[in-house]
């Protein structure tokens, strides 16, 4: 199976470095990288100048500039549309470091032909759990990452993840051809955030399937790009923002008759949190994210235009 390796960059050309370290010890041979770089000319002048031309084994690696800042789900779907003979696709974040058998696992589980799309066990530099994959709560708009903060390697029942997970962890996910050319490309109104997530939805409403590779380990420094890492008080505007306003169109698109509960939800659960903590900066970056998803304001945030 060919897999194309899809990497989104802005501006941080170490991180890919050391990611694609990483990947030239894979055990699955046949994959190729591509990445797009959403920082502008100079940013793409110094990855192009930073990675090599092809890992050992001849695996290619290509770098292409986006014609701007496309996010996050425009620079995947950019990797895909510059990748079209690939049998599947493994969206990879810049801040990841895969271990040499985690393609492999993923590659085994989509080529056993019962799932569509394949999530993996993401861990933390503290060797706890990030996630084994998403549940998406419809009625309170939110996110839970099933099994976050457990301790890496701790036994897990596969089959209990993929009966639960309803959306992958986007910083680590193998997609076949079927999921692509029936659920179509990520919606690119989202810009960073809930993208993923909405992706997934979609796919599982068309009848695709979601399956879990418990042996793909693949440790996610996170968040080193948008400043979502770190302590909740000390989260960027960017984070909080885009997240708080994607949870209201990820309703909007998938599940418009749960909104006026959603809203009110997102709103409270929001509000409890920074209050809880005193993170009055944060609180208002999250109310104004908030707000423009309840006006259905989409895209690259007006603040970031000006």
């Amino acid at each position: 199976m060919h897999v194309a390796i899809a990497i989104v960059g802005f501006r941080n050309h170490d991180d890919i470095v050391h990611c694609l370290s990483a990947l030239e010890a894979s055990t699955h041979a046949d994959f190729e990288v591509i990445i797009c770089e959403n920082g502008g000319p100079d940013a793409y002048a110094r990855l192009t100048a930073a990675i090599p031309a092809t890992l050992t084994g001849g695996r290619t690696v290509r770098a292409v500039l986006a014609p701007g800042n496309l996010g996050y789900a425009g620079g995947v779907n950019r990797c895909l549309s510059e990748t079209p003979g690939a049998d599947a696709w493994w969206v990879l974040n810049p801040d990841t470091l895969p271990g040499p058998g985690a393609l492999s696992a993923l590659v085994d589980k989509l080529a056993a032909g019962e799932c569509d799309a394949v999530g993996c066990p993401l861990h933390l530099p503290d060797g706890t759990i990030q996630s084994y994959g998403g549940l998406w709560h419809g009625w309170l708009g939110r996110p839970v990452s099933i099994g976050h903060g457990g301790a890496q390697g701790a036994p897990v029942d596969p089959a209990v993840i993929e009966q639960t997970q309803n959306y992958l962890n986007g910083a680590s996910m193998l997609v076949g051809r079927r999921f692509f050319e029936t659920v179509g490309p990520m919606r690119e109104d989202y810009f960073l955030y809930c993208e993923e997530v909405e992706w997934c939805l979609r796919a599982v409403a068309k009848g695709l399937r979601l399956g879990f590779a418990p042996k793909a380990a693949v440790l996610h420094y996170q968040g080193t790009t948008t400043g979502a890492g770190g302590h909740a008080a000390t989260r960027s505007r960017l984070s909080i923002y885009l997240n708080e306003r994607n949870k209201i169109l990820t309703t909007r698109d998938r599940f418009p008759w749960r909104l006026p509960v959603v809203v009110v939800a997102v709103l409270a659960a929001h509000t409890w949190r920074y209050v809880k903590l005193g993170a009055w900066t944060q609180l208002g970056y999250g109310l104004s994210g908030w707000w423009a998803g309840l006006r259905n304001q989409r895209g690259v945030p007006d603040w970031m235009q000006a």
